[in-house]
This record gives structure tokens, C-alpha cells and sequence, in this order.
């Protein structure tokens, strides 16, 4: 279904060295190197390190998978999460089949910014049973005066500059009227006016009004899919970076303790 709303479903060397041995020739035992039936060096009185209880494996290993699921889950309930766009009212920032990876922890250490790609919950009258969430761009923030006039928008009764849009771009005439949700010409507090960068097909904020922050799901930083248009999109984007390689060092702490754990040990 493509109304021009984005619905989105949401769900991503060791170095070797040889070993060296110095030692001369005649140096070594005659029976150095005997070995006796089962591989044993001759002599050795170390016995075979016996094999972990099969139950002993499981468990070490459901632990594991347990540590994994409950990772995913804090980091797809409150830090990132992917999702897929259907439509083409984010054009041609965003394709149809793109996939976006989404920083929701964003707006918890910062404010909104315009120019921002975010995902939000489908205001009443757009949400339906396949449509939950939309993704549009933020363009006029608190406060602000906004309309679009002769295919241009206006901040504040200034043209605004769009330098994610494709040069020509036109958007659709509108003002920001109290019908729209706006108070006295202006985008309400604690709320952001969003458009998408297909401006007319794009069923946004023209047509459901500003939408409240606390319904912003996080901001889109990365497209992820298809893999020849994987990019940074938005204004910012080193705070998330930083934080996807920190949660990787941590997956792969977990896997070396676990690893560990799961090794036999001998005297």
C-alpha cells in the first residue's frame, strides 16, 4: 500500500607465530620423543583431562544464548532498532526497501534538530493494523512559524534552506493554521512539524499537523540496506557510531568469558 506515508516494520585476526626450537641436536634425550599407545609422551604422569558432562556443556551454552537474547532485547527496546521502508514519501533519501537503523537513546541526551530523520507512532487517523510508525524529516521545530509558499518553505517568514533536498524540489502550498494543531501561526511546544522529502507525495504534518515528541520513536542515522547505499544519513552521527562499536567490544567480551568457561582445565 503506498498512500505516501512511511509505515515501517521493524525487526545486522589472531596472529600465528611458528614455534622455535634452539635447542641442539645432541642436547636432546634419546627417548625424547617416545611416545606410548594412546599419544602419551613416555614417562608423562599427567593424566588425560576427562571430558565435561554433556549437562555441564548445555548449560554453559543456554547460558550464552540466554546473555545474547537478553543483549538483543535491550538493544532493540532502548537503543537501536532497524526498520524497512515501504513507500516513497522519504524519496530519494530513502528508496523503497531501504532499510534504517534507528538511534532511540538520541533524544535523551539532546534536543530535536531540524533536519532530522525520525520515526514516530502514526498519528489517529494514519495508524492502522499494518500502520504503526512513520518516518519523516523534522522542519519546523517549538515555536516556529511555518508554511510553504511558491514550492518553498518558510521558517519563521525566512525561505529555508534544504540542502538534503534535490535541487527543483518543489513542496505544496500550506499554512500552519489552528485547524492543522498549531497555536497563533506557530508549532506548539513539545512538538515538531515533519515533512517528507517527497514533498507531494508525502502525507505528513500538512495533512495530521505537528506531532508530539513523546510519540518520536528515535532518529534514523544509518541506512543499512541495500548494501551499495549503506550511509549516514542525517546531521549527526557519532554519538550512535561510538555506541554500535561499544556494544560489539561487549558481544564479543561475553562470547571470550563464555568461551573460557566452557574449556576443560588440567594440573
Amino acid at each position: 500500500m503506498n498512500d505516501g506515508s512511511d509505515p515501517l516494520v521493524g525487526s545486522t585476526s589472531a596472529s600465528t607465530s611458528t614455534p622455535i626450537d634452539d635447542a641442539l641436536p645432541s642436547a636432546r634425550a634419546d627417548n625424547d620423543d617416545a611416545v606410548v599407545p594412546g599419544g602419551d609422551r613416555a614417562g608423562d604422569p599427567r593424566p588425560k583431562p576427562a571430558a565435561k558432562a554433556w549437562w555441564k556443556v548445555a548449560v554453559e551454552w543456554g547460558g550464552f544464548i540466554v546473555a545474547a537474547l537478553v543483549i538483543a532485547f535491550v538493544v532493540k527496546t532502548y537503543l537501536f532498532q532497524a526498520f524497512y521502508i515501504p513507500s516513497e514519501s522519504m524519496v530519494p533519501t530513502l528508496e523503497i526497501g531501504d532499510r534504517v537503523l534507528v538511534n532511540k537513546v538520541s533524544y535523551r541526551l539532546h534536543d530535536v534538530n531540524r533536519g532530522d530523520i525520525i520515526v514516530f507512532k502514526a498519528p489517529e487517523g494514519t495508524r492502522t493494523a499494518e500502520i504503526k510508525d512513520l518516518v519523516k524529516r523534522v522542519i519546523g521545530l517549538p515555536g516556529d512559524t511555518i508554511a510553504g509558499r511558491n514550492g518553498r518553505i518558510y521558517i519563521n517568514d525566512k525561505v529555508l534552506e534544504e540542502p538534503w533536498l534535490p535541487t527543483g524540489t518543489q513542496s505544496r502550498q500550506f499554512q500552519c493554521t489552528a485547524q492543522l494543531g498549531c497555536v497563533n501561526g506557530r508549532v506548539p511546544a513539545k512538538s515538531v512539524f515533519v515533512l517528507g522529502d517527497n514533498r507531494l507525495q508525502s502525507k505528513d504534518s500538512t495533512y495530521f499537523g505537528p506531532i508530539r515528541d513523546n510519540g518520536i520513536i528515535g532518529r534514523a542515522f544509518v541506512r543499512i540496506w541495500p548494501l551499495d547505499r549503506l550511509a549516514f544519513i542525517g546531521p549527526s552521527y557519532l554519538v550512535p557510531m561510538l555506541v554500535v562499536i561499544a556494544l560489539i567490544a561487549l558481544f564479543f567480551v561475553v562470547s571470550s568469558l563464555w568461551s573460557r568457561r566452557s574449556k576443560p582445565t588440567s594440573s
